[in-house]
């Protein structure tokens, strides 16, 4: 069943490759999530068992993409689903031509730019490298990277280790951003090429087998699948 707990990274690498399609937190309906299906007491103890960890393995070992693509949240996509999510959601033209059509702001463009020239960049460099290190450009910067991530055009690949720290002194790891096509293209993950009705329907019949209804429902609504 696909709510039925895991405890294990082994077990949840099982759980996104069966499903296809794992939020972090609660997000549709009668649906599992990362958070629904590992016990609560595993996570943020730096360990084996600890869920928080996971999230960016699976990215760092290509078994899925990881990202605010879906609604705004957080969301594992197996490799083998992600190249369907990925037709669905981006654009078919450069970030350049979004840009002029008025499409993208400013802001990801900016980003996208900077992530493009430096794969992998950790978001405190990313941050300061495109002028947003101060206070008041915060909001900024994570609108432009939340706008990034919901077209599927970057992704989160990883966490960095925050450098240059004092002895002693502890700061949480901050995550890395890859464009999509290097992510795809580092882990073999090919696009698919076939239409966007042909993603829809190849992408439902994948998830009708493992989701409830009102679930399915609610991913298609979320996906612009009619």
């Amino acid at each position: 069943m696909i709510n039925d707990p895991i405890t294990t990274y082994e077990e949840a690498v099982q759980r996104i490759q069966s499903i296809g399609i794992l939020p972090l937190a609660p997000l549709f309906p009668e649906y599992p999530s990362l958070s629904s299906l590992t016990p609560q007491e595993n996570w943020h103890k730096d360990n084996a068992l600890d869920p928080w960890l996971w999230r960016t393995r699976f990215a760092e070992e290509g078994i899925a993409a990881y990202g605010k693509c879906i609604k705004k949240k957080a969301v594992l996509i197996s490799r083998d689903y992600f190249p369907l999510i990925h037709r669905l959601l981006a654009d078919q033209t450069s970030i350049q031509e979004q840009y002029d059509a008025g499409l993208r702001s400013r802001e990801a463009l900016k980003l996208y730019e900077r992530i493009s020239e430096q794969e992998g960049i950790d978001g405190r460099a990313l941050r300061a490298q495109t002028g947003f290190a101060a206070k008041e450009y915060k909001k900024s910067f994570d609108q432009g990277l939340l706008e990034l991530q919901s077209k599927t055009m970057i992704v989160i690949s990883g966490t960095k280790e925050k450098e240059g720290l004092e002895e002693g002194k502890v700061a949480w790891n901050s995550s890395a951003y890859e464009t999509t096509g290097h992510w795809m293209n580092s882990h073999g993950v090919r696009p698919f090429s076939g239409s966007i009705a042909e993603a829809q329907a190849l992408l439902v019949s994948k998830l009708e087998p493992y989701t409830p209804p009102i679930a399915l429902s609610k991913i298609k609504k979320a996906l612009g699948i009619r």
